[in-house]
C-alpha cells in the first residue's frame, strides 16, 4: 500500500471512530477505540474465512518479504529462549533485491525487526524460498515438514532451533481459518 493511501486510510478510520491518533510531527501512534475493539471478532472471522475458502495460491504477486517478516515479529513468542540476546537470520534468495535478509532479535523479551545486518552473533540462519516460509506462515505447510523435505535449511545451535517452531508460530488468523468452521443456524422466526 502506497504511503498516500495509507495515509487516507487512516484518516478515513480516525473520523470513523474506529481508531484514534497521537503523537505529533510525523511521529504519530494510532491505537483501536473501542468500537475498533468491538471489530475484532468480525475481523477475525472475515480472515478465517478467507483463509478458509479463498486461500493465497502463493503466485509470486501474493508474495511479500515485508509483509511476512513483520507478521511473524508480531507473533514471536521471546519467552521460548533463553534470557540472553537471540538472532535469527531470514534468508530468502528469491525475494527482490533488498528484501532477500531479515534478521528477528529477541533480547530482554522484546523482538526486534532489522532489514539491515544488526551485527554480533547469528544463533539461527533460515535459508529459504519466500514462497515455502509464506505457505508455512499461512498454515499450507508445516516448519517440521518443509525442513525435513530439505525446502528449508536451518543451521545453527541445536538449542536454538529445537525451540523454533515454539517460537515462531503460524498466523493467528491462519490458525483460525484451519479449525473447523463454527455450525450457525440461521432461523428467522415467522418464516
Amino acid at each position: 500500500m502506497s504511503p498516500t493511501l495509507l495515509s487516507e486510510r487512516l484518516r478515513q478510520l480516525t473520523k470513523a471512530g474506529v481508531i484514534e491518533r497521537s503523537g505529533g510531527k510525523g511521529k504519530y501512534t494510532y491505537r483501536l477505540t473501542r468500537a475498533g475493539r468491538e471489530l475484532q471478532p468480525v475481523v477475525q472471522l472475515m480472515g478465517a474465512w478467507g483463509h478458509r475458502w479463498a486461500p493465497s495460491n502463493l503466485d509470486s504477486g501474493d508474495l511479500d518479504a515485508g509483509l511476512l517478516m513483520w507478521d511473524m515479529r508480531r507473533s514471536v513468542n521471546p519467552g521460548v529462549f533463553p534470557e540472553r540476546r537471540i538472532v535469527v537470520q531470514f534468508e530468502y534468495p528469491d525475494a527482490p533485491k533488498g528484501h532477500r535478509d531479515w534478521w528477528l532479535i529477541s533480547e530482554d523479551g522484546e523482538v526486534a525487526l532489522c532489514l539491515n545486518d544488526p551485527g554480533g552473533e547469528i544463533d539461527v540462519l533460515i535459508k529459504s524460498p519466500l514462497a515455502t516460509m509464506t505457505a508455512v506462515w499461512t498454515c499450507q505447510a508445516s516448519f517440521r515438514d518443509v525442513v525435513g523435505k530439505r525446502d528449508v535449511e536451518v543451521f545453527g545451535d541445536s538449542a536454538v532451533t529445537e525451540k523454533l517452531q515454539d517460537w515462531l508460530q503460524a498466523s493467528g488468523l491462519s490458525k483460525l481459518g484451519t479449525l473447523d468452521p463454527p455450525e450457525i443456524n440461521w432461523h428467522v422466526a415467522g418464516r
